[in-house]
């Protein structure tokens, strides 16, 4: 560890805590359907989208409403996509004259960027630029802004009356698309463009190298889609090696760029919170308990990463791990950027997570078993995280001996059960499929490595897809029916599936009244609430996954400090 590493890390978290009330106030604004400068422009286009789609957007839904709404407008998505992959070599924008995917392939591809999870077993290089365009960076928009627009229905749930409605999913998309992520993007594309990365139709050129030889260089719309893969949380790469590749991260300022990028509307929604219920100090007591988590994890894996593999010291070879990381960001700048990425539902990669020691990818790898609520992905890890919240508060209700309360809403029986059944869903299908995984013949033919790493690389897998996070631990063969087929449905599952409980337990707490603190409350403001949410994400995530981690990451140190590798 060095000096240059720990200030990376801390002038990142310190750009990171900045960020969180200008963008929290931006999407507050958006969040109550108030005018911005960019209406004036978009204004026009909003109204007239309404009008094709035949919207009415001042039409409140209920939460039943609001969810059939969403899911449909994701079945949908999901089919043009699913089309799209399967018959790319006969649709235009393929100059290089690709094949289609095969079924199960555009499948697993179609449910991954519909639930913003952008998992891929195939390599980036093999998509045509509409497939690229049209197929997946639509997606990156759409399924970002369903994600935030699901918080905002939550915040709803919490900040009103007695009411029946929870908003307008339409309007929620819609306006979050045009007025946040649309001129978020643009801004920022223009950023990687002026810093080298490729925005053109051209699919390759041709050039000659030092040694006279001809290379083919694949090129394409890079700098639009990297900008919202970053942005949106999404994560999928134009190219195969994703952001180790120099024309999606040129250098160490759009790797920095990128990282903040990840967290910034993450951080940013929870002052929204704060706003919404009318006490911003709820919004920065959340994000210090998700920044006490970060830091720690940020930690641990720079330590490790850093201290590098001791058979590996045995054999003279001094120094930190540089195995699988790009040589241009070093340590601590690829340790940071994998906390990042697996504390945000992102993926994105600048250094191959299979190649990190033993703890240093166990920390990745616990981020998303958390359910990706360490700050998280854009909307979801807010939404994730009120759910561990409202169990949270019934905890500490029983402690005083009142029915729980939050942000003044009563947390009873229905609002507790539905919590424990969205957050039931993570170690169902990460837990069952790995455990299928391991004792099938078509699970145990995807690990390239055996013994706990290899059982490693099968968790990361159904861990990353249930998460909806996407990155791949590597050195697992996934494009198979087999893995295609269950990756697919945990993907599914683990999005919509943790949406539609949060969706009722909006609608749940909308009808209630608002009860002013009293006496006997517990504070949800101070210190004593940080290690409360702590602990109650901890102890959740450590006692269901520990069992797996043990036999995976915590397996191969042990066996790594005694000089067996795998």
């Amino acid at each position: 560890m060095t000096v240059q590493g720990w200030m990376l890390i801390l002038v990142f978290l310190l750009l990171l805590v900045a960020l969180a009330k200008p963008m929290g106030s931006w999407l507050f604004a958006i969040y109550e359907g108030r005018r911005t400068p960019l209406h004036r422009v978009l204004g026009p286009v909003e109204r007239g989208f309404y009008k094709l789609a035949g919207v009415d957007p001042n039409a409140e839904q209920g939460w039943r409403r609001y969810a059939l709404h969403m899911l449909a407008f994701q079945l949908a998505t999901f089919a043009f996509t699913y089309c799209i992959l399967r018959f790319q070599d006969l649709l235009p924008l393929n100059p290089r004259g690709l094949a289609g995917q095969s079924p199960d392939l555009a499948f697993n591809t179609a449910v991954s960027f519909t639930t913003n999870t952008n998992w891929q077993s195939y390599s980036g290089e093999s998509l045509s630029i509409l497939s690229q365009m049209l197929g997946l960076a639509i997606h990156n928009f759409l399924s970002a802004a369903t994600g935030i627009a699901i918080a905002f229905a939550l915040f709803r749930g919490f900040a009103r009356r007695q009411a029946s409605g929870i908003g307008n999913f339409w309007a929620d998309m819609t306006r979050v698309t045009l007025y946040v992520l649309l001129p978020a993007c643009i801004v920022y594309a223009l950023f990687l463009i002026a810093s080298g990365v490729p925005q053109t139709f051209l699919s390759s050129v041709d050039a000659t190298t030092l040694e006279g030889a001809r290379q083919t260089i694949l090129m394409g719309p890079v700098a639009s889609q990297e900008a919202i893969k970053m942005l949106g949380t999404n994560g999928g790469g134009f190219f195969n090696a994703n952001s180790a590749h120099p024309f999606e991260n040129p250098g160490a300022l759009t790797n920095f760029v990128q990282m903040l990028s990840i967290l910034a509307i993450g951080t940013g929604l929870t002052h929204t919170f704060g706003r919404a219920v009318g006490n911003s100090r709820q919004g920065w007591v959340i994000l210090a308990a998700m920044l006490v988590m970060f830091v720690a994890g940020t930690t641990v894996t720079y330590w490790q990463e850093a201290a590098g593999n001791p058979a590996l010291h045995h054999l003279g070879l001094a120094g930190g791990s540089m195995e699988g990381k790009e040589v241009r960001f070093g340590i601590a700048a690829s340790a940071l950027f994998s906390v990042v990425t697996t504390a945000a539902s992102c993926g994105a990669v600048n250094a191959m997570h299979d190649s990190l020691t033993p703890l240093g990818g166990m920390i990745p790898l616990f981020n998303m078993q958390l359910g990706e609520v360490v700050i998280g992905g854009v909307g979801a890890g807010i939404y994730g995280f009120l759910l561990f919240a409202i169990l949270a508060v019934f905890v500490a209700g029983l402690m005083v001996g009142r029915t729980p309360e939050y942000v003044g809403k009563k947390i009873e029986s229905r609002e507790v059960k539905l919590a424990v059944l969205a957050i039931a869903v993570l170690p169902l299908m990460i837990l069952g499929g790995t455990a299928l995984a391991s004792v099938l013949p078509a699970g145990l033919a995807g690990p390239f490595n055996k013994g706990p790493h290899g059982f490693t690389e099968i968790l990361y897998a159904f861990t990353s897809a249930t998460a909806n996070n996407g990155s791949a631990f590597g050195g697992l063969s996934a494009n198979t029916p087999f893995y295609n087929g269950m990756l697919g449905a945990a993907m599914w599952v683990g999005r919509f599936f943790i949406i539609v409980p949060a969706l009722a337990i909006a609608g749940s707490l909308a009808a209630k009244k608002v009860h002013p603190e009293s006496a006997g409350s517990f504070p949800t403001t101070g210190l004593l609430w940080v290690g409360l949410l702590v602990g109650i994400v901890l102890i959740l995530g450590g006692l269901t996954f520990l069992p797996s981690l043990a036999l995976g990451p915590i397996a191969d140190h042990l066996a790594m400090i005694h000089g067996q590798l795998f």
